[in-house]
């Protein structure tokens, strides 16, 4: 069933599915957190402490460590693994078209949004807008992935811009209720599923999301571009479905979900020392020693104060077991690209300092989602695991959607959204 289509041709299109979801007392068991964010190792662990993982499905290769990860015997794997769980009870399927409430408990925030199909002609036509680029070694492998297990494992996180009181409307729908699937996982966060059959229901969504023409990628962009990549395969092989031209996605109002910094740590200083790293960044930064921060935060809230009329780069050093502010004028405040934090520290410490030019690839450079605490960062440098780290302040949502408008791409690692949603709670099937 379509979520919106009658608005005409500029409005984005939301389509209700018939989802497999894991039985409700098995949820807890099945669900778990995305294939990116762990290694292979902790994949492996997954598994070994939770054998229903939804891990098997997902990252196959880490129990099949002696393949390569692109193996067609690993993809086979997940398949074969998928269709067992499918056979024995574990999932089933809704026996009617669907949109599922997805609320995300954290303790200090809950965020609540609803999964539902989105078309693959509206990424095609830029009515899905992305803000990060993609790796072709990752496309392929979830490409491959998705097209042998025939499904969308994993959600793509979405953001709208709500100007119809769409939020408010889903929040309301399950007010008092019980959810349909729950599960905790590691890490204390409560993630439930709703599911919303009412066709009475599921067109007043039609009616509030009427006015919405633009949807935002916010986590997942491999995930989405390789559900293109399926679609555009299977056209000309002559094997594409309705269902294999849409793909499954959660979708948040964009003043809903909240954006961290990402952290950078630094294996080494290159030829540098403490001392003489630190001298040379006074010479592109006014540059002070921070003590004392409170390292149980996410962020460390900057003493340096800044104005509309002067903006600042503003960001954190920890080196030598000591915290630093440094700071700088942005020198191009109406360039929205050079005028982020991590693109000046790219340009000006990590390239131009450290000769760091791919921060993807270079294995001098690791990174660390700013959900975590500064605690963490502390930690990893005080191990001698690596000699630096910096703290990143966030950017501002609206700022993500204002250079996915632009068509521009914002630097790698340069937001970490929240909330992280889990995987196989809900899956859509291409057929």
């Amino acid at each position: 069933m379509m979520i919106s289509g009658e608005y005409g041709e500029t409005m984005v299109n939301i389509y209700s599915f018939s989802a497999l979801r894991p039985v409700k007392e098995k949820a807890e068991a099945i669900a778990c957190v995305p294939y990116d964010v762990v290694d292979g190792k902790e994949a492996r662990e997954c598994i070994e402490k939770h054998p229903l993982s939804f891990m098997r499905v997902t990252r196959p290769d880490s129990i099949m460590p002696d393949l390569d990860p692109k193996d067609p015997k690993v993809y086979a794997a997940a398949k074969k693994t998928f269709e067992e769980m499918i056979e024995s009870g574990l999932f089933v399927r809704d026996d009617k078209p669907s949109i599922y409430v997805y609320r995300a408990d954290y303790g200090h925030a809950v965020y609540t949004g609803f999964v539902a199909d989105v078309s693959v002609k509206d990424y095609e036509e830029n009515k899905i807008r992305r803000h990060e680029l993609t790796r072709y070694d990752k496309e392929e492998d979830r490409t491959n992935h998705i097209d042998v297990t025939n499904a969308n494992t994993g959600l793509v996180i979405l953001l709208y811009r709500d100007t119809g009181g769409i939020s408010s409307y889903i929040c309301s729908l399950i007010e008092g209720k019980a959810a349909d699937g729950t599960a905790t996982g590691d890490t204390g966060v409560k993630h439930e599923i709703f599911r919303i059959s009412d066709p009475a229901v599921i067109g007043k969504i039609i009616d509030t999301f009427g006015g919405v023409d633009t949807l935002y990628i916010a986590d997942g962009h491999h995930r989405a571009k390789s559900s293109v990549n399926v679609a555009q395969r299977r056209r000309k092989e002559g094997r594409d479905t309705e269902e294999s031209e849409r793909f499954m996605a959660v979708i948040f109002a964009e003043d809903t979900v909240k954006i961290h910094g990402y952290s950078r740590l630094l294996a080494d200083l290159g030829e540098y020392t403490g001392e003489s790293f630190i001298a040379a960044l006074k010479e592109r930064y006014t540059l002070a020693p921070y003590d004392s921060p409170d390292t149980s935060q996410s962020r460390i809230v900057p003493r340096t104060v800044q104005t509309a009329d002067k903006p600042l780069h503003i960001f954190h050093m920890y080196l030598g077991g000591r915290w630093y502010e440094l700071t700088a004028p942005v020198k191009a405040p109406e360039k929205i690209i050079e005028s982020l934090d991590v693109s000046d520290l790219q340009e000006r410490v990590l390239d131009g300092m450290l000769g760091i030019k791919d921060p993807r690839g270079d294995k001098r450079l690791d990174f660390m989602g700013g959900s975590y605490p500064i605690s963490e960062l502390q930690r990893r440098v005080d191990s001698g695991e690596f000699k630096a780290a910096f703290s990143i302040q966030p950017v501002k949502v609206r700022t993500v959607l204002d250079v996915a408008d632009r068509g521009e791409i914002m630097p790698p690692k340069s937001t970490w959204f929240e909330p992280k949603v889990l995987s196989g709670l809900v899956i859509h099937t291409l057929e």
